[in-house]
């Protein structure tokens, strides 16, 4: 028998490579020589070095006492000659390269966590800033009440699986590689239904419309999603049901607009408001609330009512209101208000001449220039 090449090697890398660079020079490699890829009569004995070598590399402790020892340290302690290395290091590379992993069946009849429900449910602003409690309805899978969740008709009994006699699992050969799988007839389970029950038509499970109570929590906003711990599918065979996660949608408020925490509200006053100050009632998230305009405020201007925000989620305290006043021009004045406003011009050293509005005929004549 030939002596064994040193692993460095085999996969051509120096004795101080990392293991990034070690990994990177095996699937180099691998690729190369994989039986399925390389028809040379030499592929397969090539291939088996590589991941003999790579087993032992990629590995912290053996690849230290080989370091120490060479290849005689390897030997014993049920770390021989690898004719018969595992798969599980290389699963994810064999599946990437050439479209198929080392598959292993699950447990038969081995509990299974029941899936997920996702759902969507909108609630108005006020709900989303105080919190409540909302009533839903999800279509879900349950174990079937006639068949216990056997899925045969009571008096029957379940048979072994004639295509893969009751293993639930086959085998098929895959080049240099024997590939388990999963039996697709029973899946897995190693027995069929001959006589489906009547109810659930041998799915062991039935789809129920559930009406379940949803707590919001005061401070959520449009996009946020809540769990509810076991208000998914049922599981199998013992095994526990999913969540449902709820994603939330908040409509729009007529006049408050929410940022984070914060609540913003354009108020508008008047001219005389505006200039002389006033004492006026706003509307918040909870009730109204009196507001004092300074004289001379300004269009832009922002009051900030504190703690009369969106609450936290979670926690204590709340946001703000911001109040950003908007001086309204009139429109439609009377002539008693129109002469006011000429004196108060005068007054503020700047008399005003009223334009008097242009009929129809006066308007044809200027667009033509008469």
């Amino acid at each position: 028998m030939s002596a064994k090449r040193d692993y460095y090697e085999v996969l051509g890398v120096s004795r101080s490579a990392t293991q990034d660079e070690i990994k990177r020079a095996f699937r180099r490699l691998a690729r190369r020589y994989h039986p399925d890829v390389n028809k040379s009569p030499d592929a397969e004995a090539k291939f088996k070095e590589i991941n003999e070598a790579y087993e032992v590399l990629s590995d912290a402790q053996k690849r230290a006492t080989y370091d120490r020892f060479g290849h005689a340290g390897l030997q014993g302690g049920g770390f021989s000659d690898f004719s018969d290395f595992g798969f599980g290091a290389f699963d994810d590379l064999f599946e990437s390269f050439f479209g198929f992993g080392v598959r292993r069946p699950t447990a038969r009849r081995a509990p299974r966590r029941g899936e997920d429900i996702h759902t969507k449910l909108t609630i108005d602003f006020e709900e989303a800033v105080f919190g409540c409690e909302k009533e839903i309805e999800v279509s879900r899978y349950e174990t079937c009440p006639r068949c216990s969740g056997s899925g045969a008709e009571p008096g029957t009994q379940p048979v072994r699986c004639p295509q893969c006699n009751g293993m639930g699992e086959v085998r098929r050969s895959a080049g240099f590689f024997t590939q388990i799988m999963t039996c697709p007839r029973c899946g897995g389970e190693g027995e069929v239904v001959s006589t489906p029950c009547s109810q659930c038509k041998g799915n062991k499970r039935v789809e129920v419309l559930r009406k379940l109570l949803v707590t919001i929590d005061p401070g959520v906003d449009t996009g946020m999603r809540l769990q509810m711990s076991g208000g998914g599918h049922e599981g199998a065979y013992g095994g526990p049901p999913g969540n449902l996660y709820v994603t939330l949608t908040v409509k729009r408020h007529p006049y408050f607009r929410r940022q984070e925490n914060d609540i913003f509200l354009e108020l508008p006053i008047n001219f005389a408001q505006a200039a002389l100050g006033d004492v006026v009632e706003v509307p918040t998230l909870d009730g109204k609330e009196e507001l004092v305009i300074p004289p001379g405020t300004q269009t832009g201007k922002t009051f900030r009512l504190r703690g009369k925000g969106v609450p936290y989620l979670r926690r204590n305290g709340r946001g703000d209101q911001l109040v950003t006043v908007r001086v309204v021009t009139p429109t439609n004045l009377d002539d008693h208000q129109k002469r006011l406003l000429q004196e108060l011009a005068k007054t503020l050293g700047k008399e005003v001449i009223p334009q008097k509005e242009k009929g129809i005929f006066d308007k044809v004549k200027d667009a033509f220039g008469a």
